[in-house]
């Protein structure tokens, strides 16, 4: 009998996915190759072997029998090279956490409360770098920035970033619920007897809003706080919340931001929330892993430990924001 020549890895990969989804152009989308390209791929595929995998039928395929037992000891091939690769990702860099930040969030939030996940878990080597995801004139939710944060999954352990949660194939974990309100310093705060008095003063602008939400933290704050009037446009802008953050704390006027990257001037009595208005964003800080990745140990033991941070985050803004409330009224 003549002996048929292995087929390619990437048209058996082709097959494989388009058995599995009974659909070439979901085959496409996954592989992030063309319709055609795939349809290409089973082709060979099939005179390569001699025998028709597949019934094309009209906007459909459906296997033949053959296709169906050849996929079934594909699919439980590809597991099991799935496994193996697993198996060494677990030996390899068995103690290496490696998280991607974005920088804000990193000096102002992560930095100075992860000693205590160092603390708890000492065996662990984590090392924490920080990106910044680059934006163009397509419009929320686009796929470029999507596209991105996978690619960094991809080389990184966790990927921490500010989104809707939207990864695609991806574990992800929203870290907590997120709102905007002004910040100043407590002498600003003085000056500031009814919202409208933050005309007075030079807004600094977090452009996160902008990045992310395609409004300005101000616009968004001003529009529920019911002040008509103000340019919400004037004053500097920052792309870095942290620098946004300095600014107020060193008296340069009111910052419209979220209050979980001030925690620390907050806590401190460097910052005040001079009103009881808060927006909430419908994006906030998720935790991003591949599905592979996320059954490493460390992966779970980090996902659960920052959680936890904040949680406790949340809860204390949310006592804080009570006692406000009461105090004002």
């Amino acid at each position: 009998m003549e002996r048929i020549p292995n087929p390619s890895l990437n048209s058996l990969k082709a097959f494989e996915s388009a058995a599995r989804h009974l659909s070439i152009k979901k085959a496409a989308e996954e592989l992030n190759v063309t319709s055609a390209a795939v349809s290409h791929q089973i082709q060979q595929l099939e005179e390569n072997l001699g025998a028709a995998l597949f019934y094309r039928r009209y906007r459909s395929i459906e296997m033949t029998e053959l296709g169906q037992m050849f996929f079934m000891h594909l699919r439980d091939g590809f597991e099991k090279i799935s496994q193996a690769v697993e198996i060494v990702n677990s030996h390899r860099g068995h103690g290496v956490l490696s998280i991607d930040v974005p920088p804000s969030f990193s000096s102002q939030w992560l930095m100075p409360r992860l000693h205590s996940f160092v603390m708890e878990h000492p065996e662990i080597d984590v090392r924490v770098s920080t990106r910044m995801r680059q934006f163009t004139n397509l419009t929320r939710g686009y796929r470029g920035d999507v596209q991105t944060v996978l690619n960094w999954a991809s080389e990184s352990d966790i990927v921490i970033t500010f989104g809707t949660g939207n990864y695609p194939g991806m574990n992800v974990t929203k870290l907590m619920p997120l709102y905007v309100t002004p910040l100043c310093t407590p002498q600003i705060r003085d000056t500031l007897q009814k919202v409208e008095d933050v005309a007075n003063h030079t807004l600094l602008h977090d452009e996160r809003g902008l990045l992310y939400e395609n409004e300005s933290f101000w616009r968004m704050w001003l529009r529920q706080a019911k002040v008509d009037g103000i340019n919400d446009g004037n004053g500097p802008r920052f792309t870095h919340a942290a620098l946004a953050i300095e600014a107020a704390v060193a008296g340069r006027g009111v910052v419209g931001t979220t209050p979980m990257l001030a925690s620390s001037a907050i806590k401190s009595g460097q910052l005040v929330e001079p009103f009881t208005v808060r927006v909430p964003l419908s994006g906030t800080y998720c935790v991003v892993s591949r599905p592979d990745v996320s059954r490493r140990p460390i992966i779970t033991q980090f996902r659960e430990w920052i959680c936890k941070e904040g949680k406790q985050q949340a809860d204390t803004e949310s006592v804080f924001f009570a006692h406000e409330r009461h105090h004002s009224a």
